[in-house]
């Protein structure tokens, strides 16, 4: 095959259409990436060339390599308990207030999003576990979701390397996790008590069956939006949540500058955001 090579104006086409599907926004510094990975998949699908294959992406019925590309593009990374201090505020604060104003004995549902390869999720049920007595009186669902398929297949499998779970406290792994050569596996009680799904957060078609939630989880992902992607995601977010339900985003992000929908809750160990009581 001739060498496949993506203009300008190639990479503005793309850029825009990808937008428009996902949400994400790259930049001009995110060229090489875009690129090397366009002409993986042009290769793949022996389309011979951009305009062949940007057809492809566009008229395919069942969408099937716009998936595939896309979870080329997204980032996945991430380890289990980054961030701990939100887990220690969704233990000490979040989920004894929402105890607290629940008026039925529905479960509390958590919605984690994106769900990468599953460590957040799964963090957040050993913390569970570990560190909230109620847990053993009070229901919880959690929710992992992603656009990538194929991360959702890594989490459902539950398999890390050891960089994964260095932050993991010795004693966790131990309990939680076995070993499979040089990797860890997390236990089958834990794989089963988190379901992942695969959801586009930009797509309201997807995103309408998501409501309910007592707590979401949306770190680090945001970041890779533009403001009226953000300012569409955390309108989704508000539909999503139950009143008085809270938000928790990275370190990086502020939902005071998307949105004035949630008001700040400055707790010991964390600032989150809350649907209002009053909203509807």
């Amino acid at each position: 095959m001739a060498d496949i090579s993506i203009s300008e104006q190639d990479f503005e086409k793309f850029r825009e259409f990808f937008y428009r599907k996902s949400g994400i926004q790259f930049d001009d510094s995110k060229r090489y990436f875009v690129d090397k990975r366009l002409i993986e998949r042009i290769e793949a699908t022996q389309s011979g060339s951009f305009r062949n294959y940007f057809m492809l992406l566009r008229v395919q019925a069942s969408n099937a390599e716009l998936q595939t590309l896309t979870n080329l593009m997204t980032v996945n990374e991430t380890y289990f308990f980054r961030e701990e201090y939100q887990f220690d505020s969704l233990v000490n604060s979040i989920l004894p207030e929402i105890v607290r104003l629940k008026q039925d004995q529905k479960p509390i549902r958590i919605w984690v999003i994106p769900s990468s390869s599953g460590e957040e999720a799964y963090s957040i049920a050993i913390k569970l576990l570990e560190c909230w007595p109620a847990i053993n009186e009070v229901d919880v669902e959690i929710i992992s979701s992603d656009i990538d398929t194929h991360i959702l297949g890594q989490a459902r499998q539950g398999l890390y390397s050891a960089r994964s779970v260095a932050q993991m406290p010795t004693r966790y792994l131990q309990q939680y996790f076995r070993r499979v050569g040089q990797n860890w596996q997390i236990c089958d009680a834990l794989r089963d008590a988190v379901e992942f799904t695969r959801v586009n957060l930009s797509d309201p078609s997807d995103t309408r069956a998501y409501r309910g939630f007592d707590v979401v989880f949306c770190r680090n992902l945001l970041i890779y939006f533009d403001d009226i992607s953000r300012k569409a995601a955390a309108e989704t977010f508000y539909d999503a949540l139950n009143p008085g339900g809270f938000i928790c985003l990275g370190h990086s992000e502020s939902m005071s500058r998307m949105s004035s929908l949630f008001r700040v809750r400055k707790f010991p160990d964390a600032i989150v955001y809350q649907k209002p009581l009053e909203a509807r």
